[in-house]
């Protein structure tokens, strides 16, 4: 037994610690939604999510599930609890969630470790091979700064970093709540390629061609992918910067899966999401002001979504059993459709200017970017008592 009294430590965008039982109240929220959210009717035999822990990963795997019966594996690199440190937010949300689906029936197996390794993408098929399972879906929803090339050893790591010129615009410094300046240089060759090694489709494909080859997807598998756009506000550091350039790879190597699916009739679909606030995304600069506004225009049109919401939307209307994918002239699924709508990115663009560090709260949902922040570690979560100690050791 490990009780503690469990307050948030934050740095800037990095929260060090996490609160167990504000985890679990996030995951059961995530149950309710893919529950409610779920296309009538349909079913999937066997799911694999890679990057299962957090964020779009995580809704993905309760809506697979808990949305539509789905036997499910989730593979997570996250850190167990060690005497007074806490796990990471990602450890007790795998541990809610599978709890959960324990006392409702469901079947959910997690295996903890570098999905980037040829290591772990055995011990998965290993797994899966003795689960009989068979994919109907296969889920890519992998973030990490870092990724070592299982065939070189080498070690590559992703920048954001603007293409050609450096990269001057508006942002919020999390650390103060101020409206700054901020200014990036441009990136190198050699950062291009890292940042397409770390963030591209590589290790998407590799996972694919490896269950292919040990027959473990089921006639019609469905695999996709996670990306954004964005408004032109942010293209220089996101679209046309170095993260574009390997959302653009990711997107090319769709089109290569697609083609090793078809004979089966499978398919490799890229999503394109909203902008919400993870980890990753608070890192950005221009995006924690973009989403500020973007939160308070999209709530008070009544459009506004979470991850939870997202996902639920993207299997009921593309991807359940049934579903024909609408895409558009690239070849993408687009859930990203209501934060795109003129009328909001007109807002957006109208408040831009206008923001400064004494009208941030007035102008923005700046709050609301910082709860919801705080609660992606399991802070600031409606109906937790924050002065009760928990228990903070948590097996997964």
């Amino acid at each position: 037994m490990s009780l503690q009294t469990v307050a948030a430590r934050i740095r800037g965008f990095i929260c060090l610690n996490a609160h167990p039982g504000g985890c679990a109240e996030n995951v059961r929220a995530h149950v309710e939604i893919a529950r409610k959210g779920a296309a009538s009717g349909a079913h999937l035999g066997d799911a694999l999510v890679v990057g299962a822990s957090t964020g779009y990963g995580l809704a993905s795997l309760a809506t697979t599930v808990f949305g539509y019966g789905a036997r499910a594996v989730g593979v997570c690199l996250e850190r167990p609890p060690q005497g007074d440190k806490t796990a990471s937010a990602g450890w007790y949300n795998l541990a809610a969630l599978s709890q959960i689906a324990r006392e409702s029936g469901h079947d959910v197996a997690i295996i903890n470790g570098d999905a980037y390794t040829d290591a772990v993408k055995a011990e998965t098929i290993s797994l899966l091979k003795r689960r009989n399972a068979k994919l109907d879906s296969v889920v890519y929803s992998l973030a990490s700064p870092k990724r070592t090339d299982p065939k070189t050893g080498v070690t590559h790591a992703s920048v954001l970093k603007p293409l050609g010129a450096p990269f001057v615009s508006r942002s919020i410094g999390l650390g103060n709540d101020q409206v700054t300046t901020v200014e990036l240089p441009p990136a190198t060759a050699a950062d291009v390629e890292a940042t397409v090694k770390v963030m591209g489709g590589e290790d998407w494909e590799l996972w694919i061609d490896q269950l292919l080859a040990a027959e473990l997807l089921a006639p019609g598998c469905r695999t996709v992918a996670y990306s954004y756009i964005g408004p032109e506000l942010t293209y220089p550091i996101y679209r046309e910067g170095t993260i574009g350039k390997a959302k653009a790879h990711l997107e090319k190597t769709a089109n290569a899966i697609s083609a090793k699916l078809r004979a089966s009739g499978g398919a490799a679909y890229v999503s394109v999401n909203k902008a919400l606030v993870t980890q990753a995304s608070s890192a950005i600069p221009v995006v924690p002001l973009y989403i500020s506004l973007l939160y308070k225009i999209m709530k008070e049109l009544g459009t506004h979504e979470g991850t939870g919401e997202q996902i639920a939307r993207l299997f009921r209307d593309h991807l359940a059993p049934g579903r024909t994918p609408t895409l558009d002239a690239g070849g993408r699924i687009r859930i990203d459709d209501l934060e795109m709508r003129a009328e909001v990115q007109q807002r957006v663009t109208a408040l831009w200017e206008q923001v400064t560090s004494e009208n941030l709260f007035a102008l923005t949902d700046y709050a609301g970017f910082k709860q919801e922040f705080r609660s992606l570690f399991g802070f600031e979560v409606p109906g937790i008592d924050y002065a009760t100690p928990v228990e903070t050791d948590v097996a997964l």
